[in-house]
């Protein structure tokens, strides 16, 4: 199995004045979304429970992973990592200027298992290049190493000029925790 990709040609403008460049734009190729009535059978079948029983189930790990995580806990998700809230806020000096308005956004951060990583590592990604007038021009398979992106723990020291922050929603500040979850 791999991961396809495809770079289309596309017309780029940096600014309003610039004709723009042409560039080559990747980005994965969706399949399509599968409905939850699809997981559900495949899970019936897999595990050899009922397609009603597995329904409750996944109903009921839904209401329970939602109301632990809005509780600020961070959720094991079964096979693939973990899910908590978090949000990002301006930050301020002066403990007087904190306030409610200093939040720009609600996040849901989802922090994949090692497993998870290492599967997304290990699949090949083919690349299909498009032209600007829609023909297919060149193919590619991956052989870079693999990397995978982990914004939670980039590991590097660079200064962040940008002054809001990121925070986690669990009581122990986002970090860690304690699950040996990446």
């Amino acid at each position: 199995m791999a991961l396809k990709v495809k770079a289309v040609e596309r017309l780029l403008k940096f600014d309003k004045e610039s004709a723009g460049k042409y560039r080559y734009v990747m980005k994965p190729e969706m399949y399509s979304s599968l409905s939850q009535a699809k997981v559900i059978r495949e899970a019936a079948l897999r595990s050899g429970v009922s397609q009603g029983v597995m329904k409750a189930c996944w109903d009921a790990a839904g209401e329970v992973i939602k109301a632990w995580a809005t509780e600020g806990h961070s959720v094991a998700l079964p096979g693939l990592g973990t899910m908590r809230f978090g949000l990002r806020s301006k930050a301020v000096e002066n403990v007087n200027d904190v306030k409610t308005s200093l939040i720009e956004s609600r996040r849901i951060i989802f922090t994949p298992s090692v497993d998870l990583k290492d599967e997304l590592k290990n699949t090949a990604i083919q690349i299909t290049c498009i032209d600007r007038n829609g023909l297919e021009v060149k193919r590619v398979t991956s052989s870079d190493d693999g990397q995978v992106e982990d914004p939670e723990n980039t590991g590097d020291n660079t200064q962040n000029t940008n002054p809001s922050t990121d925070t986690g929603g669990g009581s122990n500040g986002g970090g860690d925790d304690g699950d040996g979850m990446e």
